[in-house]
C-alpha cells in the first residue's frame, strides 16, 4: 500500500511537470526548451517553495560536491543559510562530503570547516547511520548526483539512510536530479539471492532507468533491498521527493543545461556515467585490461601492452555493434600497474546512444580478447572475480560466459528481467 505522503508527492510532481513543461504560451502549445530554460533540480525547486517541509526543523544532509544549484552554490551552504532551517549535521558517502577521499578510501567523522557542523561518515565504520548519528534529527535531506548504475554506491547509501530513518521515525526528503543515462534505458539482470552487497543492494537491473527520487519511491514501497535484509520486512520511511522541473525521460545530461560537478574522481564528465556502465564491470577484473583509470580517459578504453590495437579494432568492427564505433589508441598511463608503459587497444564512441546496448560493450570486448588471445582470458588472469560477480548480481554470468567466451551464451540471462522491471517501475515515474 502506498504511503499517503509518497502518493501526494508523486501526484504533485506529475502535476508540476505537466504545468511546467506543457504550458500554452500566447495561445500556442509550447514545450519547455532545455537549451533556453534549463532543467530545474530539486534543490532549486525547494528554494522556490521557500523550504517548505524544513522550516522549524532540525535537518541532516547527505551530500557531496555534486549537490549544487545551477550557479554552483552548494546545497550545504543553501540550507545552512536558509531562514528558519536548522541544518545540524552532515553525512558523507563514499569520497566524503567535500569529495576529498579517493575511491575506496575510508571516510572519517570530522567537522566541516566551512560551517562548523559535525560530519558523520557513511563509508567507514558505519554504512548505515547509527541511532546516535541521527539523534535530534527531524528531517534527513539527500542531494547527490547519481550516475544511473546499480553498482554506484551512493544509491546504496540512500537506501540504508532511509532504513535507519524509518526505524527512528525521521522524515526523509530526496532532492531529485537528472539520470545522466536518461530515463528510458534499462539493462541487465536483477540481483540474485546471495549476491546483494553495497555495490548491488537492490533487486534492480544494472541500468535501471529512474531518477534517484523515483528510485527512492520504488525501494521504499517495493522493499527491493529485502534480499540484503534477510527475512526481515523492509522498514519504510516517511518519504518526500522534491521533483525537478523540465526534465524528460528522453534527456541525457547534455540536454539539461545544468553544470556537471563530478560526483566521484573517475566520473569527470556527464558522459562518464555512460562510460562507467560500458566498461566498469570489466574493470573489476584487476590485472586484465586497462580501462583508462590512471589516464585521461576513465572507462573509455580497453587496452594492454600485449594487445595489437589494429587486430582488436578489426575484430570488434566485424561484430557491427549497434550505436557504437571503435578507434585504435596508444597511451602511457600516469598511474596504476601500467604507469609509464605504452599500452594499446581501442577507444569506443557512441554513434547512436539510443540504439547502443551500453553494458554489453565490455562483454563483446572480452569475447574479442578471448578469441584473439586465448591465453589472456579474464577469469584466469585477473583478480577481483568476487567483485565482478557482485556487480553483475550473480555468478551465473561469469560461469556461463567463461565456458566459451561468447556473449550470445549470456544474452538471454543478462536481458531476461528488463521488460518486467520496466513495467513494474513505471508506476514510480514522476516524469514523462
Amino acid at each position: 500500500m502506498m504511503y499517503v505522503k509518497a502518493m501526494i508527492a508523486a501526484a504533485a510532481a506529475a502535476m508540476m511537470f505537466l504545468t511546467s513543461a506543457f504550458v500554452p504560451a500566447y495561445g500556442a502549445d509550447r514545450r519547455r526548451n532545455p537549451a533556453r530554460d534549463g532543467v530545474v533540480p530539486g534543490i532549486e525547486v525547494l528554494v522556490k517553495r521557500n523550504f517548505t517541509g524544513l522550516k522549524g526543523k532540525n535537518v541532516g544532509l547527505v551530500t557531496n560536491p555534486s549537490g549544487v544549484d545551477r550557479n554552483l552554490r552548494s546545497t550545504i551552504d543553501i540550507l545552512f543559510n536558509a531562514p528558519d532551517v536548522n541544518l545540524v549535521a552532515l553525512y558523507g558517502p563514499e569520497h566524503g562530503v567535500r569529495g576529498d577521499v579517493y575511491a575506496g578510501g575510508k571516510v572519517q567523522d570530522n567537522v566541516d570547516p566551512a560551517t562548523g557542523l559535525p560530519v558523520y561518515s557513511l563509508y567507514g565504520a558505519y554504512r548505515k547511520p547509527s541511532p546516535e548519528m541521527l539523534e535530534g534529527i527531524d528531517v534527513m535531506v539527500y542531494d547527490i548526483q547519481d550516475v544511473g548504475a546499480r553498482s554506484y554506491t551512493f544509491i546504496s547509501t540512500l537506501g540504508l539512510v532511509m532504513e535507519a530513518c524509518a526505524e527512528k521515525g525521521i522524515e526523509v526528503m530526496v532532492l531529485d536530479r537528472p539520470n545522466p543515462l536518461g530515463g528510458e534505458k534499462i539493462e541487465g539482470c536483477l540481483v540474485e539471492d546471495g549476491y546483494f552487497s553495497f555495490v548491488s543492494q537492490y533487486r534492480i537491473p544494472y541500468i535501471y532507468g529512474l531518477t534517484v527520487g523515483e528510485l527512492a519511491l520504488l525501494i521504499n514501497e517495493e522493499g527491493l533491498n529485502c534480499g540484503q535484509l534477510g527475512d526481515r520486512e523492509p522498514a519504510r520511511c516517511r518519504l518526500t521527493v522534491i521533483p525537478m522541473e523540465g526534465w524528460r525521460r528522453d534527456m541525457t545530461y547534455a540536454d539539461t543545461g545544468l553544470p556537471w560537478v563530478l560526483p566521484s574522481p573517475n566520473i569527470p564528465h556527464a558522459s562518464s556515467a555512460m562510460d562507467y556502465c560500458a566498461a566498469g564491470i570489466c574493470g573489476e577484473l584487476y590485472g586484465f585490461l586497462n580501462i583508462g583509470i590512471g589516464y585521461t580517459l576513465p572507462f573509455q578504453v580497453f587496452a594492454e601492452e600485449w594487445i595489437d590495437a589494429e587486430r582488436l579494432k578489426e575484430y570488434l568492427d566485424a561484430m557491427r555493434l549497434p550505436g557504437v564505433a571503435f578507434r585504435t589508441i596508444y597511451f602511457k598511463p600516469f598511474s596504476g600497474r601500467s604507469a609509464g608503459r605504452l599500452v594499446q587497444g581501442v577507444q569506443y564512441f557512441f554513434t547512436d546512444y539510443g540504439k547502443a546496448r551500453v553494458t554489453e560493450i565490455q562483454f563483446h570486448v572480452m569475447e574479442a580478447i578471448a578469441a584473439l588471445y586465448p591465453d589472456k582470458t579474464p577469469f584466469e588472469t585477473a583478480t577481483g572475480i568476487g567483485l565482478f560477480d557482485k556487480v553483475c548480481g550473480t555468478s551465473r554470468i561469469r560461469k556461463i560466459f567463461s565456458e566459451h567466451y561468447r556473449f550470445d551464451d549470456i544474452r538471454e540471462l543478462w536481458r531476461k528481467d528488463e521488460d518486467a522491471f520496466r513495467r513494474m517501475s513505471a508506476k514510480y515515474r514522476l516524469y514523462r
